[in-house]
């Protein structure tokens, strides 16, 4: 459902009025207007486009998808694209969230709902004072509200990869296939993420360096969330090579247990030459000392007793059995 409101010199004056009711507000500058659409149609943003003057292109832009983060200038706008993320069970899900601010309105175009605008409107009404300084305010408690989202993202994923670091070490080998295509997986998400999240610190950085958007006094505000942004990325870069060190030491463990399967191979192998050597011997077609005696082949068993246990006591102390 679509939501609207409508502020009027930095109060709360109305909400949950329909779109065709904007032109009534935004000629007012002492107003400020905020309507969100969630997957809108063509039709929807049209009508916008044409209440608030939007730029064609930015119109198309929100209406496909898969857009990169980025900051376009026009005219009478600003038109953003950003991605939300939060951490499901099949991995990292991104929401791309479209925005448009012009001097007094600011629009919100979700991809899906699952996007929590709810949370955005209660950070604004936790400091309502702050909505006096209009659409960058809100635009800032937006963007605070999806930069904090990829915390919580980055800490599920570190938590994730320390399960992995517990499993490569666990003592039953027959659990550890799973490993290799979990990290494989998980590389694989943060290498999206960092293609989708990271972005937002230029998007951030551009607005900052907009002296003609930014009240003096909202520059610490946006400050927070550039620095946080920037945390973002160290973070994920971070668990970036975890992930990386995670699947090269499991490689090496791999290659470490397939040397100690090759050592008591051989072990074994050189255990069975010694009696198959002298039972070969000892098989030939001619005479031999203790040939058809008793003493002979009491001889021949002897040897091949001490000549296994020797090699098996030698083997045993350099850990190859």
């Amino acid at each position: 459902m679509d939501r609207t409101r409508l502020y009027r010199n930095g109060v709360l004056e109305a909400e949950g009025f329909p779109i065709d009711d904007i032109s009534e507000h935004v000629g007012d500058e002492s107003a400020v207007v905020w309507f969100d659409l969630c997957s809108p149609t063509q039709a929807d943003l049209a009508k916008i486009s044409e209440e608030l003057g939007l730029h064609p292109l930015a119109v198309e832009d929100a209406l496909h998808s898969h857009q990169r983060p980025k900051l376009d200038t026009y005219d009478s706008h600003l038109f953003i694209t950003t991605y939300a993320a939060r951490l499901a069970d099949s991995g990292i899900d991104f929401i791309e969230v479209s925005i448009f601010a012009t001097k007094n309105a600011l629009v919100t175009v979700r991809e899906n709902p699952e996007f929590d605008i709810d949370e955005v409107i209660r950070r604004w009404d936790a400091n309502a004072a702050m909505v006096r300084f209009g659409v960058p305010y809100l635009l800032h408690g937006l963007l605070d509200y999806i930069v904090d989202g990829y915390f919580d993202v980055l800490q599920g994923v570190d938590d994730r990869v320390e399960e992995l670091e517990d499993d490569l070490f666990q003592d039953n080998p027959g659990d550890m296939p799973h490993i290799q295509r979990r990290t494989f997986e998980m590389h694989k998400k943060l290498v999206r993420f960092r293609r989708l999240a990271v972005p937002t610190r230029e998007v951030v950085g551009s607005l900052l360096r907009r002296e003609d958007v930014l009240d003096p006094r909202l520059i610490p505000y946006y400050q927070d969330i550039y620095d946080h942004t920037l945390r973002t990325a160290e973070w994920s870069e971070s668990l970036q090579d975890l992930v990386s060190n995670v699947r090269e030491a499991h490689m090496n463990q791999q290659g470490f247990r397939l040397n100690d399967i090759m050592k008591k191979i051989t072990s074994w192998a050189a255990i069975i030459a010694v009696p198959t050597m002298i039972t070969g011997f000892y098989g030939q077609n001619v005479p031999y000392p203790g040939f058809a005696q008793s003493v002979g082949f009491w001889t021949s068993t002897i040897l091949i007793i001490v000549g296994t246990v020797l090699l098996y006591r030698a083997f045993k102390k350099r850990n190859w059995l």
